[in-house]
Parts: structure tokens; C-alpha cells; sequence
């Protein structure tokens, strides 16, 4: 049985608030003391990103007790809910630990195993990106919609590079090497979910990543399609949240992509 409008409206509305307090909550420690901690060489978390996550958990826990989590940290929890809220709650830890303002608070909700409402909030920018399936794409309340440039030589990108690129073969240096050659310009501002959020609005034309995570990509992937883009893996085939391979476009230059990544 199908939500209905009213339904997710209602979800939307609740994760749209939830991940502004999160935010709001991230942008006051940024401006004090921040605990680092080390999940790997170059792999941190913060103590802001412990925080966040307990105050959207316990919101969740507060408003949806029965519902599935699932979270970049410490809070994930499969309760058998036909509902999974996947959870990030500070995309972009090593800029904010470094104090560059560029990251954000990532919440959307998967039910029945599709992705139904994503939201990316922005504290330093005060930008709530919000998207329900087959309603449309929103910035602070205004429809947003992918760029229509048909040529990749024009095109401005965005990608990254993973946490274990001091140690893997499979590293994106050589794609970067392609695509540097082939586009007006690459991004690399180290957050995933808000390079796709900036793909849906139209700042970048395209974005593509490897090694990703379902909370990095589960927001913004339906923000982009819900803004016109397009989707997929590095084939071509469509993008489930448990990829970590991502192709992001506005479309018209989906192929031109792949067949750089595909050289």
C-alpha cells in the first residue's frame, strides 16, 4: 500500500525541522572547541557528529519509535519497519574539523526499500535542499531544477577521492586525470551529499564519486532525479542506494560521463 501525499508530507516536514536543529547544533560547535577523533588515517569524527546523530535519533525515537535507522555513526538499528530513516549527520566532518565551511546534515527516509523524501540542510548557508518522490526538488521553498547544458567541455563537476586513497590502486586520480581534460572545471569540496544537492540546483552539471555510503548518497540522488537529473553507476544501470559507484547529471551529458569513466 502506497503513502499517501498527506503522509509524506508529513515525514518531509518532520525531517526538514529535524535536520535544521541538527544543523543549528553543528554551527554553534563550529565556533568553539571541537573534539577529533580517528576512524582512520584520514578518516575523522567529531564530537559534533556524535552529536547531531543522538539529537536525530532521539527525535526519531520520539516521534517514530518503530522505524529502522540506519546512520553514519554509532545509531543504527533494523527493527523489521517497513520504514529506514538513513542518517548523516555531518557530511564533510574533515572540512568542518578544519573549520571550511562547506558541509551539511543529510536525512531521508526509505520505505519499502525505495527512497521517498530526502532532505540536505547547509547551516553556514542557511539552505534547506528538500525533494518527495514525484513532487519536485526545493531550495528554502523554491522549485529547483537541473542546468541544461548538452556538452560536457562546458560543464562544471564535482567528485571526491575515498579514505583509503593512500592505500588503493582504485584511488579516482585517473578519472579526475580524464575528466580534467574533457570538462570547463572540477570541484572537489569534500562533501558528497551536498555536491549532488549542488547538481540539483543547477551549480554543477554533473558529480561522480566511488566507495560511497548509502547516507552520503540516499538525499541527494532523489533530489537530483526529482530536479531532472539522472542517476546511475558507472555502467549506466540504475543507482540503488547500496552502489558505491555514482554517476549524477542533469542528463544531458549523462553519456558523455560514462564514456570517460569508461575509457
Amino acid at each position: 500500500m502506497a503513502l499517501s501525499k498527506k503522509e509524506v508530507a508529513r515525514y518531509l516536514k518532520f525531517a526538514g525541522a529535524t535536520a535544521r536543529k541538527a544543523g543549528e547544533i553543528l554551527f554553534k560547535k563550529s565556533r568553539g572547541k571541537n573534539e577529533i577523533l580517528f576512524k582512520g588515517r584520514v578518516n575523522l569524527v567529531t564530537a559534533a557528529d556524535l552529536a547531531s546523530e543522538k539529537f536525530i535519533v532521539n527525535s526519531i525515537e520520539r516521534a517514530f519509535p518503530g522505524h529502522s535507522r540506519l546512520a553514519e555513526e554509532v545509531s543504527s538499528r533494523d527493527t523489521g519497519s517497513k520504514f529506514n530513516w538513513i542518517i548523516d549527520p555531518l557530511d564533510g566532518t574533515t572540512n568542518y574539523a578544519h573549520r571550511f565551511p562547506f558541509y551539511c546534515v543529510s536525512i531521508a527516509l526509505e520505505y519499502k526499500g525505495c527512497i521517498i523524501l530526502g532532505v540536505i540542510f547547509d547551516p553556514e548557508r542557511n539552505e534547506l535542499f528538500a525533494a518527495s518522490e514525484n513532487n519536485g526538488a526545493f531550495l528554502n521553498g523554491k522549485r529547483i531544477r537541473v542546468t541544461s547544458q548538452t556538452k560536457l567541455s562546458r560543464s562544471l563537476l564535482a567528485t571526491g577521492f575515498p579514505y583509503d586513497i593512500g592505500t588503493s590502486s582504485d584511488d579516482n586520480i585517473d578519472n579526475y586525470a580524464r575528466f580534467a581534460k574533457s570538462c570547463r572545471g572540477i570541484r572537489r569540496a569534500g562533501s558528497a551529499a551536498l555536491d549532488l544537492a549542488y547538481v540539483a540546483c543547477g551549480r554543477f552539471d554533473g558529480f561522480w564519486e566511488l566507495k560511497l555510503s548509502p547516507w552520503d548518497t540516499a538525499a541527494g540522488i532523489l533530489l537530483v532525479k526529482e530536479a531532472g537529473g539522472k542517476v546511475t553507476d558507472f555502467q549506466g544501470k540504475r543507482f540503488q542506494i547500496r552502489n558505491r559507484y555514482i554517476v549524477a547529471s542533469n542528463g544531458r551529458i549523462h553519456r558523455q560521463m560514462l564514456q570517460i569513466l569508461n575509457s
